[in-house]
C-alpha cells in the first residue's frame, strides 16, 4: 500500500525522467509561465479599457484558464506538493459557491451568467496567485510591472488633459476635459492608480532597494499623483488623499522617518491646495458634489449636483423588496426602471456604490460572505504585521521588502474600499483583478506568522483539486468559446446596414449561438418592425415576425419596457389599437418615471386618435427630459396643432395672414 502511494506521488517525476526532462526545471518553467500569464492579465486589463468590453474580458478569461492548467500540471510535477490555505480561502470559496447558486435562481439568465463568470475568474486568479506567486521574486516582479504600467497610463492621462483630447485609443470618451488614460471612465482610472500609488511610495520609504531604483519608484509615484489629479475624480481624490495621509501617519511613527515624511506631507498638501485654488475646473468639480436649489422643471423642483446620490434611495428600496437573496447577479440595472426617480433618466449600470450594489444584487447573505472575506483579510494582516515590519533606522537604509509590500498593498486596498463608497470600481474587471491579486499576495504573507496554513497535498487531495481545476477550465472554456463566437458575429452585424436583411441574418446567427441574449432578440424584432414600415403589402407578415421576436425578448428579460413598447407599436401599425393598449400600459408599469416610455405612451394615443390623452403623456415625457427627447417634442407640437385645429369653429373661414416682405 505504501509502495503504491509512493509510486503515485512520484509518477510525474518518473514521466519527466523518461523524456529526459528535469522535473524541477519543468516546474520552474510552469511557475514562470503562471507569472507571465498573471502579468498579462494585470497589464492587458487596464490597457483594454479596464476589461469591460466582452472580447477584452474573454482575453483575461483565457489567460486565467491557461494559468489554472499550469497550476494543475505543477501539482503533479512536485514530489511533495503543498497548498497554502489560510482562513480567507473558505470565505472566497463560499462566496463563489453562493454566486453560482444565485445564478441558477436568477430571473435573467444571460446577465447572471456573465456576472458569475467574472466572479469565478476572480476566484481562480485568487487561488492561482496565492499558491504559485508568493515568492519574493514573483511579488517584486508583479509590483514593478504594475507601478511601471501605472506611470505609463498616467502619462497618457496627463496628455489627454493637457491637449483636451477625448480619445481613449480609438474610442471617443463622453468625459470631456478629464484624463482617463486607457480607461473609458476617469473614475476607474483613479481607482486603478490609487491602489498602486501606496505601493510605489512604500518601496521608496521602507524597502531595501538601492538609491537609483528608489528614485525611479519615487518618480513613478509622482506621475501617478498627477494621473489621479487629472482624472478630476472627486472620489479618487478623497480616497487617495485619505489613504496617503494614513500611510504617512504610519511612517511618521518611525522616529528616523519623521522629518522626510513631514516634509513630503507639507509639499503634497501645499501643491494640491495651490493647484485646486488656481484651477477653475477643479473647483467646478468640487462644487458639483454639493446640492443646489435651482428650479429644473415642474416635476423636478430641485436637483443635486451629482446624480449618483439619487441612485442610492431606489437601490435601498430595491433591497428592501428582496432583502435576503437580492434581485440577482448584475440585475440592478435591469430592475432599476421600476424604481427610477424622476431625476434620473439614464441607465445607471451600477449603483455607484459597491457596498449597496452587492447588497442589492446578492442580498444580506451575499453581503455577509463578502464582508467575511475582508474581515479575514484584516485579521490576516494584523497577524502578519509584526513578522514583516522589521526595525528601521533611516530613509537610506530601509527595513524590509516584505513590509514595503504589505504596507503598500494594505493602503492601496484601503483606498479602493474608500472610493467604492461613491463608485463601482470593484465591478470593473481590471480593477477587481488587481484588488484580488493584492489580497491574495497579502494573504500569502501569513506563512511568515505560522506554518499551520500549509497543507500537504496527498494523492486524493491532488486528484480532487485537479478535477476541480479541470472542471473550471472545461466549463469556463466552453462558455468563453460560445461568448467569443457570439460577439464576433454581433460585431459583423453592427457593421452591416442598419435594419437590413443582411443585419437580420447575422443577428439570427448570433442568437442561434446564444439563445439567451434578449438584446439580440429585441434587435431582430426592431429590425422587422422597421422593415415592415416600407414593405408594401408584405407589412403584416413582417410586423408579426417582429412581434414574435419581441415576445422572445420579453420571455428572456421580463423587466425591460422597450420590448413591450415594440410589441405595442407593431399592433398599432396593424391598426389593433385596443390590443396594443395593454402592452403600453404594462410598459408604463415597468418604467413609470421613464421619459422614453411616457413619450411612446403619447405616441400610442396619437395612433389611436385620443389627442387629449396623447398631449398629457407627451407633456409628462417632456417634463421628465426637456432636451434629448425628440419624440415628445415633435409629437407634442403635432398634437397641439391638431387640437387647436379641432377647437376652431368650422363655419368661420380661417383668417389669412397678410404677407409682410
Amino acid at each position: 500500500m505504501r509502495r503504491g502511494r509512493r509510486n503515485a506521488l512520484y509518477s510525474g517525476r518518473a514521466v519527466c525522467s523518461l523524456y529526459g526532462v528535469d522535473h524541477e526545471q519543468l516546474d520552474t518553467w510552469c511557475e514562470r509561465g503562471i507569472l507571465g500569464l498573471v502579468l498579462g492579465i494585470l497589464v492587458i486589463g487596464p490597457l483594454a479599457l479596464g476589461g469591460v468590453l466582452p472580447l477584452a474580458f474573454l482575453t483575461l478569461q483565457a489567460l486565467t484558464l491557461g494559468a489554472v492548467l499550469l497550476w494543475a500540471v505543477r501539482l503533479w510535477l512536485q514530489p511533495r506538493p503543498q497548498l497554502l490555505w489560510p482562513p480567507i480561502c473558505w470565505a472566497v470559496l463560499a462566496f463563489a459557491g453562493y454566486a453560482v447558486a444565485r445564478y441558477y435562481t436568477a430571473d435573467i439568465e444571460y446577465v447572471a451568467r456573465e456576472e458569475v463568470v467574472q466572479v469565478l475568474v476572480y476566484t481562480l486568479v485568487f487561488f492561482v496567485v496565492l499558491n504559485n506567486l508568493h515568492r519574493q521574486e514573483s511579488i517584486q516582479t508583479i509590483t514593478y510591472t504594475l507601478v511601471g504600467l501605472g506611470m505609463l497610463i498616467s502619462f497618457y492621462a496627463v496628455y489627454q488633459y493637457l491637449t483636451n483630447s477625448r480619445y481613449v485609443w480609438t474610442f471617443v470618451s463622453t468625459y470631456p476635459h478629464r484624463g482617463s488614460g486607457t480607461y473609458y471612465c476617469p473614475n476607474h482610472l483613479a481607482g486603478f492608480l490609487e491602489m498602486l500609488l501606496p505601493l510605489a511610495a512604500a518601496y521608496v520609504f521602507v524597502s531595501r532597494r538601492k538609491p537609483i531604483p528608489k528614485v525611479m519608484l519615487g518618480y513613478t509615484a509622482l506621475v501617478m499623483v498627477a494621473g489621479i489629479g487629472v482624472t478630476l475624480s472627486r472620489g479618487g481624490w478623497l480616497a487617495a488623499g485619505t489613504a496617503m495621509m494614513i500611510f504617512l501617519g504610519i511612517l511618521f511613527m518611525r522616529r528616523t522617518l519623521r522629518i522626510p515624511v513631514l516634509i513630503l506631507a507639507v509639499l503634497l498638501a501645499g501643491a494640491g491646495g495651490l493647484f485646486v485654488a488656481r484651477s477653475s475646473v477643479f473647483k467646478d468639480r468640487l462644487q458639483q458634489a454639493l446640492p443646489r436649489e435651482e428650479a429644473h422643471s415642474p416635476t423636478q423642483p430641485g436637483e443635486v449636483g451629482d446624480l449618483r446620490f439619487a441612485l442610492w434611495h431606489p437601490a435601498l428600496k430595491m433591497w428592501e423588496d428582496h432583502p435576503w437573496w437580492g434581485v440577482g447577479p448584475a440585475h440592478f440595472d435591469y430592475r432599476f426602471h421600476n424604481y427610477r426617480p424622476q431625476l434620473v433618466q439614464t441607465r445607471p449600470d451600477r449603483v455607484h456604490n459597491d457596498y449597496l450594489n452587492i447588497l442589492v444584487d446578492y442580498g444580506v447573505v451575499g453581503t455577509a460572505l463578502m464582508a467575511a472575506i475582508w474581515l479575514l483579510a484584516i485579521v490576516g494582516v494584523v497577524r502578519t504585521w509584526q513578522y514583516v515590519k522589521g526595525g528601521g533606522r533611516d530613509l537610506g537604509n530601509s527595513q524590509s521588502d516584505k513590509f514595503a509590500f504589505v504596507l503598500g498593498a494594505v493602503i492601496g486596498l484601503l483606498a479602493i474600499l474608500l472610493h467604492s463608497s461613491v463608485d463601482f470600481n470593484l465591478h470593473i474587471p481590471a480593477n477587481a483583478i488587481l484588488a484580488v491579486t493584492l489580497l491574495a499576495l497579502l494573504s500569502s504573507f501569513l506563512r511568515f506568522a505560522t506554518e499551520s496554513y500549509w497543507f500537504r497535498a496527498r494523492l486524493w487531495v491532488k486528484a480532487l483539486v485537479t478535477l476541480v481545476l479541470l472542471a473550471a477550465v472545461v466549463v469556463l472554456g466552453r462558455q468563453g468559446w460560445q461568448r467569443a463566437q457570439e460577439q464576433l458575429v454581433l460585431r459583423k452585424a453592427q457593421k452591416a446596414p442598419v435594419y437590413s436583411p443582411a443585419q437580420i441574418a447575422l443577428l439570427k446567427q448570433a442568437f442561434a449561438i446564444d439563445p439567451k441574449n434578449f438584446d439580440t432578440a429585441y434587435n431582430i424584432g426592431e429590425s422587422y418592425r422597421v422593415e415592415s414600415l416600407d414593405a408594401g403589402t408584405n407589412y403584416v407578415a413582417l410586423a408579426k415576425q417582429g412581434m414574435e421576436w419581441y415576445q422572445q425578448a420579453m420571455n428572456l428579460n421580463p423587466y425591460d419596457s422597450y420590448y413591450w413598447l415594440g410589441y405595442g407599436r407593431c399592433l398599432d401599425w396593424l391598426d389593433q389599437h385596443d390590443a396594443a393598449e395593454k402592452y403600453f400600459q404594462h410598459a408604463d408599469q415597468l418604467d413609470p418615471n421613464g421619459f422614453f416610455t411616457a413619450a411612446f405612451m403619447g405616441w400610442h394615443y396619437v395612433q389611436a386618435g385620443d389627442l387629449a390623452a396623447a398631449e398629457t403623456w407627451l407633456e409628462r415625457s417632456w417634463h421628465l427630459e426637456m432636451h434629448k427627447n425628440p419624440i415628445a417634442i415633435a409629437y407634442l407640437k403635432i398634437v397641439r396643432d391638431r387640437l387647436q385645429e379641432e377647437a376652431r369653429p368650422r363655419n368661420i373661414p380661417r383668417p389669412i395672414t397678410p404677407y409682410v416682405p
